[in-house]
């Protein structure tokens, strides 16, 4: 996952004192005007480089996955360190922290090379005092940006969590109203092998499965807490989840319960299914009408039936499923070999 490797970000008061630190080992190894210089190179070597290296490890948003984009916008929102900005994206709020501390790094060198210029010309005592000049101007630096750093800390606790979902395999979604066999037929044609992650915005954990066919290896995802309700019960950040996994499926598996022992009515469950129908068709993602325990009832029109728990054409389901997403791999031509 894209966000998984990031490198904990450093809060200014620790970059400081672990530049100057060193700065004052490197300086006690020399003497006279080589050590205010040595001191000057390694303090603003550390804080310049540890800032830039906050910037360079994150990915590039505009090449990351929309899926994982828009996932990422609507998690940042939930943080603290990103509220009272509601006209702002959360991943934009982070791109300008991001470029904030950019900007502290280039400041760092820019009195690293101005500093380093008056050391050459001048004796150890005068050249001491330029070094502290130095030190308190870059010190001054990394404090402006500690909000920033402190927000990019706090984005990258947020998305390393995030579930391991791949964009480049073709995704099975799963919605429909809870207690309808949602979670019991993914387990069931991923073996019990999925993986439950969570959201940070959700209290329920994010089923994620895969299973293989005709050597093709797929994804398949229950969604708790977001395709489970009307669009008027998701706030904004959930609706904005739902967006992102707009850019995820390749196809939609509407599970209903005829029998309406889910403790939904069937007519309910209809019009979120529609709802969903909408929602989808304008990523022109199909969505297939699927009705579990066909042996309660079969009472509604569905692209198939189905009983997870008397193991009636679970995998009638999931061919139905292959066939509506139509994934063809790309295979190499002759002239790529």
């Amino acid at each position: 996952m894209i966000f998984e490797n990031l490198p904990t970000t450093p809060r200014s008061e620790e970059l400081i004192d672990k530049a100057f630190s060193r700065a004052a080992r490197a300086g006690r190894a020399k003497q006279g005007l080589e050590a205010q210089q040595s001191m000057l190179q390694t303090a603003a070597n550390i804080l310049s480089d540890n800032l830039e290296n906050v910037v360079t490890e994150w990915p590039d948003f505009d090449l990351v996955d929309p899926f994982y984009y828009e996932l990422a916008d609507a998690v940042l929102k939930t943080e603290p360190s990103f509220g009272g900005r509601e006209d702002e994206g959360g991943v934009d709020i982070l791109r300008q922290s991001l470029s904030e501390v950019g900007w502290a790094s280039r400041q760092v060198r820019e009195i690293k090379d101005e500093y380093g210029s008056k050391l050459r010309r001048t004796d150890p005592e005068t050249a001491r005092k330029h070094r502290k000049q130095a030190f308190a101007r870059m010190a001054d630096i990394v404090e402006e940006v500690e909000a920033d750093l402190r927000r990019v800390g706090d984005a990258r606790d947020a998305l390393r969590t995030l579930p391991d979902v791949r964009p480049d395999e073709p995704t099975l979604v799963v919605a429909g109203y809870p207690n309808v066999g949602k979670s019991s037929f993914v387990n069931a044609v991923t073996r019990a092998r999925n993986e439950i992650a969570a959201y940070p915005f959700t209290t329920k954990g994010v089923g994620i499965g895969h299973f293989e066919r005709d050597r093709i290896r797929y994804q398949i995802i229950d969604t708790p807490g977001l395709l489970d309700r009307p669009e008027e019960e998701r706030n904004d950040i959930e609706r904005q989840a739902v967006s992102a996994l707009e850019h995820l499926a390749d196809a939609v598996l509407f599970v209903v319960d005829a029998s309406e022992a889910c403790g939904y009515p069937l007519d309910a469950q209809l019009e979120l299914r529609d709802a969903v129908a909408a929602r989808f068709e304008g990523a022109d993602v199909p969505v297939l009408t699927v009705c579990n325990k066909s042996d309660r009832s079969t009472d509604v029109e569905a692209d198939a039936y189905m009983s997870v728990a008397e193991g009636d054409n679970v995998d009638g389901v999931l061919d139905t499923a292959i066939e509506a997403i139509g994934y063809e791999p790309d295979l190499p031509s002759r002239g790529d070999r």
